[in-house]
Formats: C-alpha cells, structure tokens, sequence
C-alpha cells in the first residue's frame, strides 16, 4: 500500500528506499491525498450525471471515468513541483496549477452541493413550478380570446331571436285586441285593420321561425366550435403542467442553488477547494528533504549526459563534415591539377603543331625562292644569248 500511494504521489521508488522514514510517510500521505481526491471527484462526477440521465450504469461509468482525469491531473501537477528550498519562487510556480486546482474543485463541488441541499433545493423548485404554471395559464388563456368572441356571437345571436320574439309578442297583443275590441279601432271583429295588422303578425312569425331555425344551427356550430378550443386549451394547460413538472433538470437546480444563502455554500465549496489543493499545499509547504536532494542529483546527471551524449554526437558530425570537406577539398584540387595538365599539353601540342606548320610554310617558302632564282637565271641567260641584254 505504501508503494501505490508513492505510485500516487508520481514519487520514484528507487530513490525512496534510499531515504529516511520521514520521506516515506510524507510521499505516502501526498499519494492518499491525491487519491481520496479522485474518488471524491468519481463520486460527484456520477451523481452529476445520474441527475441528468438518471441511470446507473452510465453515472458509474462516467464516475469512473471522472476519478481517473482528475487523479491524473492532480498526480502531473504534484509530480511535476520541485523542491528547491525557495517558497516565493515555488508558490509563483505552483500558482497556474493551484488555480486549476480551483477550478477542479468548483466543478467537483457543485454537484455534492446540489446533493447536500437537495431539500431545500426542492421546495425552491416547486416554487417555481407553480409560478411557472400560473403564468404558462395566464399566457394560455390570453391565447385563447376566441372562446370570449365566440361567446358574444353566441349571445348576439340569442338576442337577436329575442328581439324578433318580442317584436311578435307585440304584434299579437296588438291583434288580440283589435279581434275583441279592447284596443285598435274598439270594434269586436276581423275588419280591415285586424286583416292588415295580420299580415304583419304572420309576416314577423314566419321571420321568427325562419330566424329561430338559423339561430339554433348557428348556435350549435358556435358551441361546438368552444367545445374544440377548450379541449385544444385543456391539452396546452395539462401539456404546460407535465413540462413544469418535470423542472428539475441540472441547470434548474444549479439556479435554485443559487437562490440559497450563500454562506452555507461557500463554506461547502471552500472544504472542496481545500481537499482539491491540498496535494498541491501539502507537497508545497512541506520543507525540501533528502528525496528531493537526490532527484535532483539523478536528473542532473541524467542530464549531464545526456548533454555529453548530444556533444559527442556533435563532434563526430563535425568530424564527418571535416573529413567530407577534406576529401572534397581534395578531390577538388586533383581535378584542377588534371585540369591543368590537360591544358598544358594542349598547349604544347599545339606549339608543336604550329612549329611544324611553320618548317613546312619555310621549306615552301625556301623552294619557291629557289624555283624563282633558277627561273630568273634561266630567262636571263637566254635574254643574253637572244642579244635582248647588250651592256
């Protein structure tokens, strides 16, 4: 156990066996640390999922799958800090990793938070619900004015029946009197004026029952039409309840956190901050020991030589490119030498030529002098013998 907190810690084990006691509890206690944090983080990251697909295989994978990123990364960033005996330059070292670590602690956090508070968070959300609801309903019955129009249409066509049913209930007192004399003319019979005010009765009767007919088909599609909205409108409000119902998604609860008195939160984010950067502080605060002093021994010599390695490498190429300048330097001059001596028995070759050419243009010259003397001498000595040249 005390080798995989080591393994944890990101700590040598080879150069731990070499140190005292005091080195091995406190690279096995950075490693529990970094640890525990982990499987913090799995437990928080799978809650986190479980409330947003609310199934178990997935929230424990994904909880798996969270411990391990964020174990890793707080063993790099504790296996990476060099103890160098100076606080201020380590702590301006470790500054960009402590304030991932913040953020790390405020993603693991959040989902416990909305655990720990899950009642409250609760009666924040029914809450909102309801309100949710009241409104959804206000805003539904200010879609639905149809019903109201429909209503007054109902009710305008009712009256109008009413007025028409009047005008002939008028119309009959007014005959009744005419036929028995207490009104009209104050005769007792069907004379003329009884015969006309007839007319007008059965003129309005038949518009009554003409109307009457209208008004109740009128009427029946007209109800018929509310009957078909207010469903439509029952379906939308019950429709607007299940989906408030269900408000209680991650996001939704993440705002209801919000609503709560931040003082308790705070202190829950700050004990996740704390167990987040505490591999960082515990490895930070911690005094430079002998594990320290010895990496830093091995790396250095790791480091010497390899920069002797990267030297002699450098030294053999410069060898080769010497050698290889060398031999084309070489090569370069035995080309000009043949080069050279090339010319110059070309040179020669040609002097050689040009003096032969030359002996053979003098041995022409010389025989074409001495064709040319014997010939003056011959036309002189026959000038001599002809008498041409007389002294």
């Amino acid at each position: 156990m005390k080798k995989f907190f080591w393994w944890c810690a990101g700590a040598d084990d080879t150069i731990l066996e070499k140190c005292s006691k005091s080195e091995h509890v406190k690279y096995a206690g950075v490693g529990a640390t970094v640890l525990f944090t982990g499987l913090l983080a799995g437990i928080s990251g799978g809650y986190a999922l479980y409330t947003v697909f609310d199934t178990v295989p997935m929230a424990l994978a994904f909880g798996l799958l969270w411990a391990a990123v964020i174990f890793n990364l707080d063993r790099f960033i504790v296996s990476t800090l060099r103890k160098e005996g100076k606080f201020w330059k380590e702590l301006l070292q470790v500054t960009p990793r402590i304030l991932l670590a913040l953020v790390l602690a405020v993603v693991i956090s959040k989902p416990l938070e909305l655990k720990i508070f899950d009642k409250e968070i609760q009666a924040i959300l029914k809450e909102k619900q309801a309100e949710l609801a009241i409104a959804h309903k206000a805003l539904v019955n200010k879609q639905f004015t149809e019903v109201d129009s429909v209503k007054s249409e109902i009710a305008a066509i009712r009256q109008e029946v009413e007025a028409k049913l009047q005008e002939r209930n008028k119309l009959y007192e007014a005959l009744a009197a005419e036929a028995d004399g207490t009104g009209g003319t104050g005769k007792v019979g069907k004379g003329p004026i009884y015969q006309e005010k007839k007319l007008q009765y059965d003129k309005v009767d038949q518009e009554l029952k003409l109307l009457q007919a209208n008004a109740q088909e009128r009427i029946l599609q007209r109800e018929q039409r509310i009957a078909d909205l207010m469903k439509q409108y029952d379906a939308t409000v019950a429709e607007g309840q299940e989906s408030f119902s269900n408000y209680d998604g991650l996001m939704a609860r993440i705002n209801a956190l919000d609503e709560l008195p931040w003082l308790p939160v705070f202190f829950i984010t700050l004990l996740f901050i704390c167990l987040e950067t505490a591999p960082i502080f515990t490895k930070l605060i911690s005094g430079k020991g002998p594990y320290d002093d010895i990496l830093k021994g091995v790396e250095h010599e790791r480091t010497t030589r390899e920069m002797q390695r990267v030297t002699e490498r450098q030294k053999q190429y410069d060898t080769r490119q010497v050698v290889a300048q060398a031999k084309f330097s070489a090569r370069t001059e035995y080309e000009m030498d043949a080069k050279r001596e090339e010319e110059r028995i070309k040179s020669d070759a040609h002097l050689e030529v040009v003096r032969q050419a030359a002996a053979v243009w003098k041995e022409r010259k010389l025989a074409d002098i001495g064709r040319s003397a014997t010939a003056a001498a011959d036309m002189l000595n026959d000038g001599e013998e002809n008498g041409y040249y007389k002294w």
